[in-house]
């Protein structure tokens, strides 16, 4: 089974995972559960006077999309991790908008071939050993380089990380997540 991992396009290896926007916090990927979207940046701050503003993206490539946030955020031109949104004219907007989330319903991400999933898609899943005991559910999917990581909470909730490889996870689908149990922390 082939295995790649992705936040907002399709990659083959080492995909970006999101973040939160604390620096002391590990790179995370999320999803907005209760309104089954999918963050594809996040505003980090104001560059320069003229109203751009600086991203931490978690996808490939952000030119795929015009409109953010169900239509509050309309960009106007991006170069990497730069941008400028139509809402936004000046440096003090620019500002306002430091932390804000860019938001794409996940409906609005292009299907993946068979053995490929999206981060968002891992998140909620259910992580149960092959004889079928429930070990928790995904909270995270993380990437420091290696390949992912799934972050699993327990029922008691208690953390743990194993790797996203065959050898610990021999299968999954849109309901749960098998792990071996030498990876269940």
């Amino acid at each position: 089974m082939k295995r790649s991992g992705t936040t907002a396009s399709p990659r083959r290896r080492l995909p970006k995972a999101l973040t939160t926007s604390s620096p002391a916090r590990p790179a995370r990927q999320k999803l907005d559960a209760d309104a089954g979207r999918v963050t594809l940046a996040i505003i980090t701050g104001a560059h320069g006077v003229g109203g751009e503003v600086k991203l931490k993206l978690f996808t490939e490539d952000l030119s795929a999309w015009r409109t953010f946030n169900d239509g509050a955020l309309t960009l106007t031109s991006h170069r990497r991790t730069m941008a400028r949104f139509a809402e936004a004219s000046d440096r003090t907007a620019a500002e306002a908008l430091r932390g804000t989330a860019l938001t794409i319903a996940r409906a609005d991400l292009p299907p993946l071939p068979d053995g490929e999933y999206y981060h968002a898609d891992l998140i909620g899943l259910r992580v149960q050993t092959p004889d079928g005991t429930c070990i928790g559910r995904i909270i995270a999917v993380e990437n420091f380089g290696a390949g992912d990581l799934i972050e699993v909470e327990r029922p008691d909730g208690k953390l743990f990380m194993a790797p996203f490889t065959p050898e610990a996870v021999p299968a999954w689908d849109a309901e749960r997540l098998i792990l071996d149990p030498i990876f269940a922390g």
